[in-house]
């Protein structure tokens, strides 16, 4: 929604000020179609040679996600909480024995079950269930484990980003390719030197209008796009922090309630629940917890 508005604000100041200076609108509109298809093509082309396929499907997959938004909630920040203190209590309560077929089907688990929206999240639910599991193998050395999960996070958000950085290659290049387009406008309007000034001038403007595209699809449209996808990332990749944090605390042997406040801290100030919201959920998991049979 806040993308669309900002594209409307910009073709609207973009061209209204265009207009209302007394530009004619109808030499760019002319020169639109084949300069918006040299720059396009052009753009596109230099993509897919510089980019892998699964970089290339990314990229169209982030392209949606930076308007959709980041997918985190100030509701699913306290499902994560109320999750994380459901399975590090089973498994402080009952060992490697009491957690391991969680972890082994958490689709089917009544401590994963209950969260559905965290579920859909993959890669958090195996990075959850992988480093539990590393621990009921007696791989509970605290420095080590917030190594090991530290350079998967690093990891995970590298790829994460490989997409965004070639849509910022792309934008970087985009005034450079309008030039090409433009100069391909004067050597066309030099091959009709000898027509009147009138026509030479049109001609001129429409080359003109490749640099105009060039720059104005760069700076107002796929940057701040790659922009966008960069802030959305980042922002979802916040949970797997919040999940290293709990889990090393429970590794150095902090109370359970403890090692989930300090991952609490850890939530981004706009979607950090309070002490008294988190306390409160953290009681109803006590409860579901109790009515689990032993």
């Amino acid at each position: 929604m806040l993308n669309g508005i900002g594209f409307v604000v910009i073709m609207a100041c973009v061209f209204g000020s265009f207009l209302w200076s007394g530009g004619k609108l109808d030499i760019v509109l002319h020169a639109l179609p084949h300069e918006l298809l040299a720059i396009g093509g052009a753009s596109i082309g230099a993509f897919l040679v510089a980019n892998s396929m699964g970089t290339v499907k990314s990229a169209g997959k982030g392209l949606k996600r930076s308007f959709k938004g980041p997918r985190w909630t100030e509701g699913d920040y306290r499902d994560l909480l109320a999750l994380l203190f459901g399975v590090l209590s089973t498994f402080k309560k009952g060992g490697a024995t009491a957690i391991e077929p969680h972890l082994d089907n958490p689709e089917e688990s009544k401590l994963f079950s209950r969260y559905p929206r965290l579920l859909a999240d993959h890669h958090l639910i195996e990075f959850i269930c992988d480093y539990l599991r590393m621990m009921t193998v007696n791989f509970e050395d605290p420095h080590q484990l917030a190594e090991a999960m530290e350079n998967d996070i690093e990891r995970h958000h590298h790829e994460e980003l490989l997409p965004q950085h070639a849509l910022q290659t792309m934008a970087d290049g985009l005034p450079a390719i309008g030039i090409v387009a433009a100069v391909l406008g004067v050597i066309k309007t030099m091959g009709s030197i000898d027509q009147p000034t009138e026509i030479l001038g049109a001609m001129i403007g429409g080359a003109l209008v490749g640099t105009f595209l060039g720059v104005l699809l760069s700076y107002c449209f796929v940057g701040p796009l790659a922009s966008k996808l960069k802030e959305t990332i980042e922002s979802d990749c916040h949970p797997f922090n919040l999940v290293k944090v709990a889990i090393v605390g429970h590794a150095q042997g902090m109370p359970t309630q403890v090692a989930i406040e300090i991952a609490r801290r850890m939530t981004p100030s706009h979607h950090a629940p309070s002490f008294s919201q988190l306390e409160a959920a953290l009681d109803q998991a006590k409860d579901e917890l109790n009515a689990l049979p032993a």
